[in-house]
C-alpha cells in the first residue's frame, strides 16, 4: 500500500521544512506579541489569538540565527501539541505537500549527535529536500532545557575542573 504524508512546507531561511498537516491549527500574520521576561532567546512571547493564549517561538532563533528580525512576509504557524496551541514564527508558508513515504528517509546519524533531534526525516520533493521536524521535540519543555542546559552543563564541567586542579 503507497501511503503518502501530508506535510505543511514553510521557508525557514533558504531551507524548505514541513510539519505533518494534522498538527496545524492554522497560519497568520504576525500580530504584536508580548514579551515574557526569562525566556531564552528564541521564544518571543505570547500571541493572543482569539482570546487563547499561544506561545509564540522564532524557528530562525530556535535554529541558531542570531540576526533574525521579523518582515511583512513572516507568518506563524499555529500549531496543536499536546492539547496546547504553539506558535512558530517562520519566513513564509508555503505549500501542502504530499511525499510518498517512499521518498522519505531517515536523518543522517549526525543530527542526533549535534543535538537536532527535532529532525524525523528528510523527504524527497521535486528535486528539493524538505526537512521533516517533529513537534513533540521542538516544543517540549525538555527540548528547550537542554537547549540551555548544554551552556550550563559545559560551565559546570569547567568548574569541575577548575577545582580538582592543584
Amino acid at each position: 500500500m503507497n501511503r503518502e504524508l501530508h506535510i505543511v512546507g514553510f521557508q525557514v531561511g533558504r531551507e524548505t521544512y514541513g510539519v505533518p498537516i494534522t498538527s496545524l491549527h492554522e497560519i497568520v500574520r504576525v500580530p504584536e506579541i508580548t514579551a515574557v521576561p526569562d525566556a531564552p532567546d528564541y521564544l518571543e512571547g505570547v500571541i493572543n489569538l482569539r482570546g487563547k493564549i499561544v506561545s509564540v517561538m522564532d524557528l530562525r532563533k530556535r535554529f541558531g540565527d542570531k540576526q533574525a528580525t521579523l518582515k511583512k512576509q513572516n507568518r506563524i504557524l499555529v500549531v496543536e501539541h499536546s492539547g496546547k496551541l504553539a506558535g512558530l514564527i517562520v519566513d513564509s508558508a508555503s505549500e501542502v505537500l504530499k511525499i510518498p513515504s517512499e521518498d522519505v528517509e531517515a536523518p543522517p546519524a549526525v543530527f542526533q549527535e549535534g543535538g537536532l533531534n527535532c529532525v524525523t526525516g528528510l523527504g524527497k520533493v521535486r528535486g528539493r529536500l524538505v526537512v521533516l521536524l517533529d513537534m513533540t521535540k521542538l516544543l517540549a519543555p525538555a527540548s528547550l532545557l537542554q537547549h540551555n542546559g548544554n551552556t550550563e552543563t559545559k560551565i559546570a564541567k569547567a568548574e569541575a575542573r577548575g577545582a580538582a586542579a592543584p
